[in-house]
């Protein structure tokens, strides 16, 4: 039988972003990183209901030269250490790669579904910014956009809009559980 899984968006999804004129970013290191109060229950639900917990993060700073690889990897050791997360996946390319695995692609989302025997019809992608929703909708998941009043594009047509984790946990466990 096919898993299900929810694809987690990290910076402002698993983790609090950094805003910088309404813009969100991540975290410039492990001292930096804060995860919001709700996550740790909010996952731990998800992972009781049997879902795999999936992390899927475009890191295009490491491409840019702003961060290095060692500082992205060293936040997700410690997201991985802190919540009931199955894996974290990265894509550390810039938009003029064109790669499949860069958000809004569902390169991520379809990877992972492979190797895991994922049913993504029956799992989920949250994020907080338009690419989330677009690559869960490429990769045919059902979508849930965190708003966090950034300043920037919104997304098209999530399946559902919350406020935080929680919330799309709660519509999540009671909508398809």
């Amino acid at each position: 039988m096919k898993k299900k899984a929810i694809f987690l968006d990290r910076d402002g999804v698993l983790n609090h972003v950094v805003l910088k004129k309404g813009k969100p970013h991540p975290p410039s290191s492990v001292e930096e990183l804060t995860i919001p109060n709700d996550v740790q229950k909010a996952l731990q639900a998800l992972k009781s209901a049997g879902f795999l917990l999936m992390g899927a993060t475009n890191q295009p700073d490491v491409a840019r030269g702003i961060t290095e690889k060692a500082v992205v990897e060293a936040i997700n050791a410690k997201l991985m250490s802190t919540l009931p997360l199955d894996e974290i996946r990265v894509c550390y390319h810039d938009d003029a790669d064109q790669c499949e695995c860069r958000k809004p692609s569902p390169g991520l989302i379809t990877q992972a579904a492979l190797e895991y025997d994922i049913d993504v019809q029956q799992s989920f992608m949250i994020g907080d910014r338009w690419k989330d929703i677009e690559a869960g909708q490429r990769a045919g998941c059902k979508t849930i956009w965190l708003d966090n009043n950034y300043l920037e594009k919104k997304p098209e047509q999530p399946d559902f809009i919350a406020k935080n984790l929680s919330d799309a946990a709660a519509w999540i466990l009671k909508n398809f559980n």
